[in-house]
């Protein structure tokens, strides 16, 4: 099974309340109609994230489906035609990011109720490998950053290799993604000695030259 990774920002002039009402039921139902959907996922950003300014994205969905040939048969249908004249209500969508992912979960716990969920997104260390990266962000760094205690499920969304063929280059080289139970056990996190340690192995697989982007949100299960 392969999730698509749609990184969403809104319309210039909307609100961030309508758009997340708008995204979260007018668009949802449009999505629906999607064949062979078998999971959808909607992460909004806090409200609060946005006291210092705008966020790098609004928020993401995902979606599963079994392999990238049911994407291709789906591309071209009414369905999926449907859902790109929708997303002009009150998508940016020349500021919006696809990437087509693998998913590993690195820590398996439930979700809290009321938990945040964090994203970043991903940027590889300038001249390293795909391949060599996502090697050592599963199997090295993974164990690390799991040791975060109050992290409550941790999983990496890895960008496919198919993404990088002829020299193409995607949006993120994947997406981090983790729950705690609320904002202040995010916080209470990057006090810690196994947090300290996450970020110093950073260095070693990711582009720190600059502040990589992230956003926490509230998931809604639509599918």
């Amino acid at each position: 099974m392969i999730k698509v990774i749609t990184c969403i920002k809104r319309k210039p002039g909307m609100s961030v309340e309508d758009f997340q009402a708008y995204w979260r039921t007018d668009h949802a139902e449009v999505v629906k109609g999607l064949p062979n959907l078998r999971r959808y996922i909607q992460s909004h950003a806090l409200p609060g994230g946005y006291r210092k300014g705008e966020l790098p994205y609004d928020g993401i969905a995902e979606i599963w489906v079994d392999d990238v040939d049911t994407l291709r048969a789906n591309a071209g249908g009414a369905a999926y035609e449907a859902i790109q004249r929708d997303e002009e209500n009150f998508i940016d969508r020349p500021n919006m990011a696809t990437i087509l992912t693998q998913e590993h979960i690195i820590k398996d716990g439930p979700i809290p109720e009321g938990a945040v969920k964090n994203i970043e997104f991903v940027p590889r260390k300038t001249g390293m490998e795909v391949e060599a990266f996502q090697i050592y962000w599963r199997d090295v760094h993974g164990p690390i950053a799991a040791e975060i205690e109050v992290i409550r499920r941790y999983v990496q969304s890895h960008t496919l290799l198919g993404g990088y063929r002829d020299g193409r280059v995607p949006a993120w080289d994947g997406c981090a993604i983790t729950w705690f139970d609320n904002v202040a056990a995010m916080r209470q996190s990057a006090q810690s000695a196994a947090y300290a340690r996450t970020r110093e192995d950073e260095l070693n697989f990711l582009d720190t030259d600059k502040e990589i982007p992230f956003i926490i949100t509230t998931e809604h299960v639509i599918i």
